[in-house]
This record gives structure tokens, C-alpha cells and sequence, in this order.
């Protein structure tokens, strides 16, 4: 069952952010099997991220706040703000699943 999970980033935190994302980027790579989607969360210039956000399939809520409280970003404290929905999928890659 898929989670989506939006996180926004403290404010004035970019080099926090900056530093830890090669470890970020790793453990993502590690976590490729449960990722529907995700991708960092951009300023409308395209230059400044601003938070996150994932597309997972695990099984349950516990599971989700587990996957993200692994995440290197959220163990160095960059997230400000984390919300974990419950989704379903209706479309991805342009394709139905309905």
C-alpha cells in the first residue's frame, strides 16, 4: 500500500542539506525497491530546494515514519516538517492502474 510522504526542509538549512546529500542519495539508492517516486521539492526558480517528497510502497503507516526516520536528511534534522498520507495510485508514468 503506498505512502506519500511530503517533508519541508528548516529554513536557511542549505548546506546542511547540501553536506549530507551524497549519504541521502546512497540510502535512496539502497531504498530503490520501495520507491514508487520521489525528488526533492523545488523554489519556482528551480534553484533552491526546499523539502522532499516520496512515493513509497510499504505496508503500513509504522512503516513509513520507519522509512523516513532512516533517511540521512531526517536523522541530521534538515526536515522542519514531516506528513505521511496514505495514497492510492491511480497514475504513473502516464499509465492507469484504475
Amino acid at each position: 500500500m503506498p505512502f506519500l510522504i511530503e517533508t519541508w526542509d528548516k529554513v536557511g538549512q542549505g548546506p546542511l542539506r547540501q553536506a549530507h546529500r551524497p549519504a541521502h542519495l546512497a540510502w535512496l539508492e539502497e531504498q530503490k525497491g520501495l520507491l514508487l517516486a520521489c525528488g526533492a521539492k523545488m523554489s519556482d526558480d528551480g534553484q533552491t530546494p526546499q523539502g522532499s517528497f516520496y512515493i513509497v510502497d510499504v505496508d503500513s503507516r509504522s512503516a513509513a515514519e520507519a522509512f523516513i526516520q532512516a533517511d540521512p536528511f531526517s536523522q541530521v534534522g534538515l526536515p522542519e516538517r514531516v506528513v505521511i498520507t496514505r495514497w492510492r495510485l491511480a497514475f504513473l508514468d502516464r499509465r492507469s492502474y484504475l
